[in-house]
């Protein structure tokens, strides 16, 4: 049996429709009125949450990767840790950002990367807690979030079934709020590469999870094809502009994308409906229209006895539907019927058993 989730107002699990985080990261580059604009046009858009990543860098990189050079057209300093230092947000931020959101509501959370982030996030009382893939084999700091007791999305890129299945065995016993997002680490990811049935694999590996999609591909098509196969929650990074300087920006969706995204993930739940054939209210006309009758062949008198040249399918239905046709084989006319006249049980005797086995 599926697993179900709830982070803050909304239920996730197998028949609800898809949660969409707008993944933000750092492309507010640094600036926290970007950040407002980001989360205001993500709702907008209809996403039900949005995301932010959290890192102590100085903890978090050795000195050789902080202190290392970082020239490119991307950077927001001239080495590594600068740039980092640079896009991240501290205490106030968030603080201030936690209060938009609540007065936008939308969901808001972030992923944490190393220790010291978890427990700034958990200061904070967010309502779930993200794990990126380059930290689904950091079974300390798994373990270290889960005992925070609320909600934890795991994305698994760049790891095999047997990493995920660790990580799973890790978290659960601590906490069973779980959510598994197949994921493909590449920026951008080829779509050869995402994989998008191991959606259905995870369905079946980890029944205690809610699945979901972590995509890194360019479009809005993907998302749909995940939630078809069993993703419950669909995260895609987002930004104001793809133009804009940042490494992820290329790649994340804009207003306008997101907004169509949100739209078709909707228009799909509806769409998939409850899996019982039945027949709309819409439809009757239609196939009224299209669909055929029982109509008489020929003129024919009274007391004739039908045969197969005495009748013939036509348009429109409404009448004796062809599947009857053995049903009025036999039957005599009892009264005179004309081409292209309707059958109806009410012209024809009843059946004869002598001339049925006749």
């Amino acid at each position: 049996m599926a697993g179900t989730l709830r982070i803050g107002r909304h239920e996730i699990g197998g028949h609800t429709p898809c949660y969409v985080i707008a993944e933000i990261g750092h492309n507010h580059q640094g600036s926290l009125q970007k950040a407002r604009e980001l989360f205001r046009e993500a709702k907008l858009a209809g996403a039900h949450a949005v995301k932010l990543q959290k890192r102590d860098n100085r903890g978090l990189y050795t000195r050789a990767a902080y202190n290392k050079p970082y020239d490119n057209e991307n950077s927001f300093g001239a080495t590594y840790g600068e740039h980092r230092e640079f896009l991240e947000f501290g205490l106030k931020e968030y603080q201030e950002l936690q209060r938009y959101a609540r007065e936008l509501e939308i969901e808001f959370f972030a992923t944490a990367f190393d220790m010291a982030s978890a427990d700034f996030l958990a200061a904070l009382d967010l309502p779930a807690y993200k794990i990126a893939s380059g930290d689904l084999k950091s079974t300390p700091l798994l373990e270290h979030v889960a005992r925070f007791g609320k909600p934890m999305i795991l994305s698994t890129g760049g790891a095999l079934i047997e990493d995920v299945q660790r990580a799973y065995d890790t978290i659960m016993p601590i906490n069973p709020q779980l959510a598994i997002l197949q994921c493909t680490a590449g920026y951008p990811a080829a779509f050869e590469e995402l994989d998008l049935r191991v959606v259905e694999q995870y369905r079946e590996r980890f029944p205690g999870a809610v699945i979901g999609y972590s995509g890194h591909d360019n479009g809005i098509a993907m998302p749909v094809a995940a939630y078809v196969l069993g993703a419950r929650i669909v995260e895609k990074h987002f930004t104001l502009n793809r133009a804009m300087k940042g490494t992820d920006h290329a790649f994340s969706l804009e207003p306008v994308g997101l907004r169509k995204m949100v739209r078709d993930l909707e228009r799909t739940y509806r769409a998939l409906g409850d899996g019982v054939k039945k027949i709309y209210e819409s439809e009757k006309a239609p196939i009224i229209k299209m669909g055929k009758s029982l109509v008489v062949a020929r003129d024919l008198p009274p007391g004739h006895i039908l045969g197969p040249a005495d009748i013939v399918m036509k348009s429109p239905g409404g009448g004796i539907p062809p599947y009857e046709l053995d049903k009025v084989l036999g039957r005599m006319t009892v009264k005179a019927l004309y081409e292209d006249d309707f059958l109806s049980f009410e012209v024809l005797s009843e059946p004869n058993p002598e001339l049925a086995r006749s």
